[in-house]
């Protein structure tokens, strides 16, 4: 099963973790792959810290470099792109092992729609996985090749948010 969590709304990333927290809960193996998230610290990160002490069947990479282009991002685009490759090398990877009942590509609809990485090769990579593995993929602005390939697709609709009154993101909350 694909599915995708798109749109200008906040709570993809929330959505994608709770699948994973669900499917854990039923026992089964979940793994998130992170584009663009930078090294920042974020409550999510904090917790499988702790977490993985006592168990591998629940994990997360980061293998973004973080914004790209915006906030004070100095990276060259070149070496954010090959950070996406990177990642996308490690998906390869864990769909080949067939560890995984849930792998979750987190932000991967804004890593190809920054041309960091390709949609055919992401298509091509999760052609691959078991019938029985759910991919997640998270981020705004969702290729319509994911969108037509998918099972399930919400979009989250932005329709108050305290950043437009010039709030800063809430430790806790969004990260």
């Amino acid at each position: 099963m694909l599915v995708v969590f798109t749109g200008n709304g906040k709570g993809k990333t929330t959505a994608a973790l709770g699948q994973m927290l669900r499917a854990h809960g039923q026992g089964k193996r979940v793994a998130m792959f992170q584009f663009i998230k930078g090294p920042w610290v974020s409550g999510e990160h904090l917790f499988v810290k702790r977490f993985q002490k006592n168990t591998k069947d629940f994990f997360i990479y980061r293998g973004g470099k973080g914004f790209v282009g915006i906030l004070g991002d100095s990276l060259p685009f070149s070496e954010h792109k090959k950070s996406a490759h990177d990642t996308l090398k490690k998906i390869q990877k864990a769909v080949a092992s067939k560890q995984w009942d849930m792998i979750v590509c987190d932000e991967i609809n804004v890593a190809v729609f920054l041309k960091l990485i390709r949609a055919s090769d992401v298509l091509r990579v999760i052609a691959k996985a078991p019938k029985s593995v759910v991919i997640v993929f998270t981020g705004r602005n969702a290729p319509n090749s994911f969108i037509k390939k998918a099972d399930l697709v919400t979009e989250m609709k932005d329709i108050k948010h305290p950043y437009a009154r010039g709030k800063k993101a809430c430790v806790g909350f969004e990260f």
